[in-house]
């Protein structure tokens, strides 16, 4: 068993080629816990039991305790390795998520009172819990995914980009262990999107950075565009996460998954020196329908599907509690060892 790297610093040179190897393997696993979402103690859990399962990175929220929480999570997962069997293990690579306003990634939502009829149908449709029957939605718990505001007939649904100091909080975020950073992009100005490339690549000189991009703006003239503006900025290594239908991966079939490979495909097909990740909608059919349509990636960065697999098990009053814990690593070590 092979430990490799520590979190209490920026990146070194030899995880910087260590992650490299294995994105250009095709084998990188990226866990998502969501850009939104703030709960130390359920990004704990998932970090935890994604660890043990064999994910290469984690993505969290750019706050610096919830990067405190899923170190301590690794931490904690390191000690159990032998008991889990795990072999060829990789410390995982934590990733902060930033956003753009007016990407959906990083909004909150908020129900507007004065035309809430009280139905409740906001409640079930919410893949995290946060919101109570109260209706006051629990703000850290929240990932702007949009799945209230569908559900909503009233039209009582409002969203709001929560504002952060880009420089200081990253800063914050690599002092506390982070590694990689991402930029949630899902927005139509270049201009806007080269401010935030150029602080977070003076934040983080040397590990890996990515961009997260889908195509609600960008044709492919101007996706290639953009790709080649952040390279000039970041040569050899820039990750673009081709999202295809963001955080909509609840189901576990092809067609969920099919607008990603799309993306991705119109990202390989621009012949361009980045690494490709799966992303939105992404589930355990997602590598097998790349290789079936000839798109080869560094991999897949897999959310919504794979909390929903183990929700009910970090959810249990007992967890971490071995049984429970061997149950929920047990689930989310088939789906990373099917996608990889």
């Amino acid at each position: 068993m092979s430990v490799i790297g520590d979190s209490s610093m920026m990146i070194s040179n030899d995880r910087f080629r260590t992650q490299e190897k294995i994105l250009k393997s095709g084998r990188f696993f990226k866990f998502i816990c969501g850009a939104g979402n703030e709960d130390p103690e359920e990004v704990y859990k998932l970090s935890l039991v994604y660890t043990l399962a064999g994910a290469k990175s984690i993505d969290i929220s750019a706050t610096v305790e919830v990067v405190q929480s899923t170190i301590r999570a690794i931490n904690d997962a390191e000690k159990l390795l032998d008991h889990f069997k795990v072999s060829d293990y990789v410390r995982p690579y934590i990733t902060v998520s930033v956003g753009m306003a007016g990407d959906h990634h990083v909004r909150k939502a908020h129900i507007i009172n004065t035309m809430c009829t009280k139905c409740n149908a906001c409640i079930p449709v919410c893949p995290t819990d946060a919101i109570p029957e109260s209706l006051i939605i629990i703000e850290n718990r929240c990932i702007g995914c949009g799945a209230c505001g569908v559900a909503c007939q009233d039209d009582a649904i409002g969203y709001n980009h929560k504002q952060i100091e880009l420089k200081q909080v990253l800063f914050e975020c690599i002092e506390a262990g982070a590694e990689n950073i991402e930029l949630h992009a899902a927005v139509p100005d270049h201009d806007q999107t080269l401010i935030e490339w150029k602080v977070i690549n003076e934040i983080l000189p040397e590990g890996f950075v990515s961009i997260c991009l889908d195509r609600a703006y960008l044709s492919n003239f101007e996706l290639r565009k953009r790709i080649e503006l952040l390279l000039e900025l970041s040569p050899n290594r820039l990750i673009v996460q081709a999202d295809g239908t963001p955080m909509s991966g609840g189901r576990d079939d092809y067609n969920t998954t099919l607008q990603a490979i799309a993306t991705a495909d119109i990202v390989y097909k621009l012949n361009l020196p980045v690494h490709i990740l799966l992303s939105g909608g992404t589930n355990s059919k997602s590598i097998e329908l790349s290789k079936l349509s000839g798109v080869p990636t560094a991999g897949v960065s897999i959310g919504t599907f794979a909390r929903h697999l183990v929700y009910e098990y970090i959810n249990d009053p007992k967890f971490p509690d071995m049984e429970v814990l061997e149950s929920a690593v047990e689930k989310a070590k088939r789906l990373v060892s099917t996608c990889t």
